[in-house]
């Protein structure tokens, strides 16, 4: 990470919130292949699961906790003590361990979740993170629905839990119901009017029901947060979560945010084709930073600009997230740059008269056809009597 650059950790959630995803449950054997995929991209903790939840998961915290080598591992509690007390068994092993506990907060959950009053919210909220306290140092607390709780009540919640020793407080917008600047408001409104807020990091957990989960999380991290909980693709319940590899990118590709992360980027398109493969959730192609169109150009006055200086459109060197190279896609839409471009890639050099010819030629074909590849570009030559 560049000197001067403040730090923003990275909280991968992809074993547990992008795992309740229906159909993408892992088996123990990948879900370690993963996690160490994750240890070496550099994420600062890993959420490993939900021990109570089952014994599969419990194993799986506990199997992770072994393997890890520099992240924290992390286990997810309800605001309940059995919860803690088996999360902390599962955690045993681990080098840097995590306890992640909270309860929900907005009115909607204190009334129709809980039936209880906002005082025994924090009540138990407080006992929770206490108890967790008696196993870890480090303890996040959550505040579900914080993105629907009303900012008041939630700095009171904050300041409490951090008394009771919460070392990271996480501001969820479960449902993904706030507009960037709501969510950057309500962590300035923390930030600014939670007593004792220096002793704990605020984090961003979002949720891409509207499609707004990176842009707040973003929003967030501008206005004081210092950690992002996100996962690999941005799989995840319902519409999903934060894309890791989107906030990490945009850090990367805004310098004057003087926000980083310690991700390895070149590892991020082997990382995504891993978790996409192993959960059976293909990338679209038209997603960001790892979709197989992410760094393809078919327009020909886009493959122009590529071909002559790569910057004219792309403004990430596809290296730099692990792709190899940008593609140059022939379609009906090419030009004849991008024909010569890809005639010359498989030994074809061809002047000024013979491109016009073959490009009539190339037309005739790529209207007929969606795409053209490299074994087309032979025949449409030979067809174009050059």
């Amino acid at each position: 990470m560049p000197s001067g650059m403040e730090y923003v950790e990275i909280f991968d959630t992809t074993l547990r919130d992008g795992e309740q995803v229906p159909g993408c449950k892992l088996d123990s054997a990948t879900k370690l292949k993963v996690a160490e995929q994750l240890d070496l991209l550099g994420v600062d903790v890993i959420e490993a699961g939900f021990p109570v939840s089952s014994p599969g998961d419990f194993k799986a915290v506990q199997d992770i906790s072994k393997l890890v080598k520099n992240a924290r591992v992390c286990g997810l509690t309800r605001a309940v003590k059995k919860d803690i007390d088996v999360a902390a068994d599962a955690l045993k092993a681990a080098k840097r361990s995590r306890i992640h506990t909270g309860i929900g907060t907005s009115e909607s959950h204190m009334r129709y979740k809980f039936n209880a009053t906002p005082e025994q919210i924090i009540e138990r909220a407080v006992a929770a993170v206490a108890h967790a306290k008696s196993y870890v140092e480090d303890v996040e607390f959550y505040a579900e629905d914080a993105g629907r709780t009303d900012n008041e009540f939630l700095a009171r919640v904050c300041e409490a839990v951090i008394k009771a020793g919460a070392t990271v407080l996480n501001i969820p917008d479960t449902t993904g119901y706030c507009l960037p600047e709501e969510y950057g408001a309500k962590m300035r409104y923390l930030k600014e009017n939670v007593k004792g807020i220096h002793k704990a990091t605020l984090s961003c957990h979002c949720h891409n029901d509207l499609g707004l989960a990176t842009a707040n999380s973003i929003a967030g991290i501008q206005n004081g947060a210092r950690q992002i909980e996100c996962t690999i693709n941005g799989i995840g319940e319902r519409a999903g979560n934060t894309s890791l590899e989107e906030v990490v990118m945009i850090m990367r590709q805004h310098p004057t945010m003087n926000l980083d992360t310690r991700i390895q980027s070149n590892m991020l398109y082997g990382i995504s084709q891993l978790v996409s493969e192993s959960m059976a959730m293909p990338v679209q192609p038209n997603k960001a930073i790892v979709g197989s169109n992410a760094f393809a150009h078919s327009s020909g006055i886009h493959q122009d600009g590529v071909i002559k200086k790569r910057e004219t459109y792309e403004i990430i060197n596809p290296t730099d997230v692990g792709v190899t190279e940008s593609s140059i896609i022939l379609t009906a839409r090419s030009g004849r740059a991008a024909l010569a471009y890809r005639a010359k890639n498989i030994g074809y050099e061809l002047d000024k008269l013979q491109l016009d010819k073959v490009y009539q030629q190339f037309l005739i074909v790529a209207d007929k056809q969606k795409e053209i590849g490299d074994e087309d570009l032979p025949k449409i030559i030979k067809a174009s009597n050059i």
